[in-house]
């Protein structure tokens, strides 16, 4: 499937299953167009449009990974959890899943109502906004403040808002990372943090605690090439991951127009990773397209 000049590979990208803005159908397309061989395709806390993408895929000659990206916690810190290849059937994942996606849920009452009291009501969030997505999430909060003129873009609406410790924020539950981790292994998967150095700090995702989820064999991977990163933390992530004996991916954690900067393929994965990763879900069982 490789074209001249290599596979191009990005393993993380959202559709409007989750908080994208592009359906299944639609981001494959625009992989095609985007000259993408391989995405892998990790919306938040639900497996729901994996086969709709995987059709749509083979329809039109992009191989599609089965991914997603499940809301962890580190000792209050937030980290997110790519899992590929996990058995979308596996009961106690889903039923996790679950718990995480009613977390989501539960508290957009509370986020619209801290927004009426700042001047900025909001009538409905779940009809209007999240459309088929069973993941609602702070980005549908972020669209329903753009239509209503309250700001000009989601980036806005998160860094003046909705971030976590902004005004507006209000906690959830969100697994804790050994669990997901072992959710995921248990599953059949293989499990990769996502920009482990981008919104959170070295101090809480240290090279102590990536080294110790090595050594347990609960990580297979680290998100090195992300915009969340600049070029040093690349490095720095880089040979950590080689000293670690860990998987070092690289994508562009598209959604659309949901988030600037992060066009597909803008970073990408080496295509020997991307068999590795299929090497080590097929020996645990999962399927990883």
């Amino acid at each position: 499937m490789g074209r001249m000049g290599g596979m191009r590979i990005d393993l993380h990208t959202h559709s409007s299953i989750s908080d994208g803005t592009d359906t299944p159908e639609e981001l494959v397309a625009a992989a095609v167009s985007a000259g993408v061989d391989v995405i892998g395709l990790c919306d938040h806390d639900t497996f729901d449009g994996l086969d709709a993408a995987g059709a749509a895929g083979e329809r039109l000659g992009v191989r599609v990974v089965r991914g997603i990206e499940i809301s962890a916690d580190h000792h209050g810190v937030s980290v997110h959890l790519l899992g590929y290849g996990c058995r979308v059937e596996d009961g106690p994942l889903n039923d996790e899943l679950a718990r995480i996606r009613d977390g989501r849920t539960g508290r957009i009452p509370a986020m619209l109502d801290r927004l009426a009291a700042a001047g900025m009501p909001i009538d409905d969030v779940l009809d209007d906004f999240v459309g088929d997505s069973p993941s609602v999430g702070r980005p549908h909060v972020a669209d329903a403040m753009i239509a209503k003129g309250y700001v000009s873009d989601r980036r806005e609406a998160f860094d003046s808002y909705l971030a976590d410790g902004g005004p507006m924020f209000v906690a959830r539950y969100a697994t804790p990372l050994e669990v997901g981790l072992d959710l995921v292994r248990a599953a059949g998967g293989a499990s990769v943090i996502a920009h482990p150095w981008g919104r959170v700090s070295r101090d809480q995702l240290s090279p102590d605690l990536l080294a110790g989820l090595a050594r347990s064999g609960r990580i297979d991977g680290l998100e090195v090439d992300h915009q969340d990163h600049d070029p040093a933390t690349r490095s720095e992530l880089r040979a950590l991951a080689a000293e670690l004996g860990l998987l070092a991916t690289g994508s562009s954690d598209y959604h659309g127009t949901g988030k600037q900067d992060h066009d597909l393929a803008c970073n990408t994965t080496a295509p020997e990773v991307l068999a590795e990763l299929a090497a080590r879900v097929a020996r645990r069982g999962g399927r990883f397209v």
